[in-house]
């Protein structure tokens, strides 16, 4: 038979071996994946874990998510919600079906906007926008008040009540806007500085309801949060409900948890000021009456112990008589002692006139300058006598005296070493003779040495 005629091998897998490759394959592809899609088919069953599908309008893929994940989520998957999922891929092998187990689970969007959130928030604390140096007073009992807020929602309506019930006659401005959607932050901004244009509102509350994250997005935007930040009236943000927090909460000048808490926070009840004020006043009055009543009974104690003027003007002319006599007698004695003083100071300063004092200096200092000029003379010639002979001394030990009577003082050249023995030279050395006047360069033409012989003679 023709080799080329002969039927070609073939590899026969089973459906286990042929899904096992597969699963091996496609979970080793893909570890984790992230997928964005819309819950479909959304069932829980008895076990707790999620089962649903995740569509687009090209296809579509099973998904689970097991009952230790889900139990985290801080929101509930519905039908139609768009999310963003991240998982592993998974073959079931029974079924023959490939499936994405889910490890996590975002609504679609969310998860951007809380970055952008916490970026913004970020930013505007750096630039010392949510610090406390710039949070003003709110008044105590402001005279208007002015809403930002949607006309439409209960959120106007509750904070109208409570301010109504606390304090009727408060005057209230509304300034109509979008709390929400494409827009609504240019409308809080324009109303903001519209209110902050007029200049007779005293406080300005920020208001809307609860929401989600994307809800409340208007009331995080740079737009709104410069917008109140650059505002010179107080403002009170009451965005949401208790536990949310938004841009604007951080850069008001003052949080309430509600919209209603906001109305209870700015204003007081007047029906307690009614009060508190008609007890200050009773307590004014009768701390009034009680110090009337400590004053004139002052007065009565005083008006007792009051002298008659006449008698006191008499009384005073007495005393006044006395201290006069007393003060010219104390002044008479003080004259004469002083006069007495300068009496004696005048004859002590005439024993003491420069004029005798110059005299006998003059003697004295004669006497001195005699002694000191006899005493110099003496000590002079002691000092002459001294150096005479120190001189006659210095000149009997003087070289130059040892020359003037003959001798000569010889040295090598070139070093100018003095010749003490005639072994320092040889015969035809050049050396310096130094005489009393003057001095002779010489060569030696031979030597002789003293040589001492037994008898005491010297043979040269």
């Amino acid at each position: 038979m023709n080799e080329d005629l002969r039927p070609l091998e073939r590899r026969i897998y089973t459906v286990s071996e042929l899904t096992q490759n597969i699963k091996e394959l496609l979970e080793g592809a893909y570890p984790f994946v992230w997928i964005t899609g819309e819950i479909s088919n959304f069932h829980i069953p008895i076990s707790g874990h999620f089962y649903f599908t995740l569509k687009d309008p090209g296809a579509q893929i099973n998904a689970v998510m097991f009952k230790a994940q889900n139990r985290g989520l801080k929101f509930r998957p519905k039908e139609g919600m768009a999310v963003v999922a991240m998982g592993r891929l998974n073959v079931y092998e029974p079924k023959g079906a490939y499936q994405i187990i889910i490890e996590y689970l975002e609504p679609e969007g969310i998860g951007v906007l809380q970055l952008a959130f916490e970026q913004l928030k970020a930013k505007l604390a750096a630039e010392g926008l949510f610090d406390e140096k710039h949070k003003r007073p709110v008044p105590f009992l402001p005279q208007k008040i002015a809403v930002v807020t949607s006309p439409t929602g209960a959120v106007i309506l509750d904070i109208l009540h409570v301010l109504n019930r606390r304090f009727p006659d408060v005057a209230v401005e509304i300034a109509p806007v979008k709390v929400q959607g494409e827009g609504a932050a240019e409308e809080i901004t324009e109303a903001m500085q519209l209110l902050n244009q007029l200049g007779d509102i005293d406080v300005i509350v920020l208001a809307r309801g609860g929401g989600s994250l994307e809800d409340l997005q208007a009331f995080n935007s740079e737009l709104v949060a410069r917008a109140v930040f650059a505002s010179h009236i107080p403002v009170v943000s009451a965005v949401g409900h208790e536990t949310d927090f938004t841009i604007a909460d951080f850069t008001a000048d003052m949080r309430a948890p509600t919209p209603s808490a906001a109305a209870e926070l700015i204003v007081p009840v007047k029906k307690d000021l009614l009060k508190r004020m008609e007890e200050f006043g009773k307590s004014l009055k009768s701390a009034l009456f009680h110090r009337i009543q400590l004053l004139r009974e002052r007065t009565t104690q005083l008006s007792r112990r009051l002298v008659h003027p006449g008698k006191q003007i008499a009384d005073r002319r007495l005393r006044l008589d006395d201290i006069l006599g007393r003060i010219l007698r104390g002044l008479s004695r003080q004259l004469n002692e002083k006069r007495d003083r300068l009496n004696m100071m005048r004859e002590r300063l005439g024993r003491s006139s420069p004029q005798y004092m110059t005299e006998d200096l003059n003697v004295l200092l004669k006497h001195h300058c005699q002694a000191f000029s006899s005493v110099m003379q003496f000590y002079l010639e002691s000092k002459k006598s001294v150096l005479r002979a120190t001189v006659a001394k210095l000149n009997a030990l003087s070289p130059l005296a040892i020359l003037e009577r003959g001798y000569s003082v010889t040295r090598t050249l070139p070093d100018y070493a003095v010749i003490k023995d005639v072994e320092q030279i040889s015969p035809g050395q050049r050396v310096e003779v130094t005489v009393s006047r003057g001095a002779m360069i010489c060569r030696i033409e031979r030597k002789q040495i003293e040589r001492k012989q037994k008898d005491g003679q010297t043979n040269i």
